[in-house]
């Protein structure tokens, strides 16, 4: 992979409970996926390693510190920005309507089966998959 390759990061967030936390993003045509609902993340900065990526990511968009952030795998966001995306997994038990939330319109944590009710970006809706595919098994 060449240095120029747009990457991303993301965090598949759960609660005790085995819930989701998903971002509703900022219905604006000038960004990648507009009013989907999305994992927390977004773009390395140059010189930056996703993993780096995802801590900043989830301070500056919900002043959210996540325990056991574990790299999980990658995909490419192949009809949205066309980043390489690592996907993390964490876990976090607050209250997501308490977090200072800077992008986007909300914070929810939902159960898994209710999921496929909600407008979820195809790559991301993939690794959402792929990952409670893995933690079942």
């Amino acid at each position: 992979m060449s240095e120029e390759t747009a990457r991303g990061a993301v965090a598949i967030i759960t609660n005790r409970r085995g819930e989701l936390l998903l971002h509703l993003r900022d219905d604006l045509p000038v960004i990648a996926w507009p009013a989907h609902w999305s994992l927390l993340g977004g773009g390395c900065d140059p010189g930056e390693d996703p993993a780096t990526a995802i801590v900043r990511e989830l301070d500056e968009e919900a002043g959210l510190t996540a325990d056991s952030l574990t790299e999980l795998f990658e995909t490419p966001d192949q009809y949205g920005s066309g980043q390489i995306i690592t996907f993390f997994s964490a876990s976090w038990d607050g209250d997501e309507t308490a977090l200072p939330l800077s992008e986007g319109v909300k914070l929810q944590f939902f159960a898994p089966e209710h999921l496929h009710s909600l407008t979820i970006p195809p790559f991301i809706r993939d690794g959402i998959h792929r990952y409670l595919a893995a933690r079942s098994s």
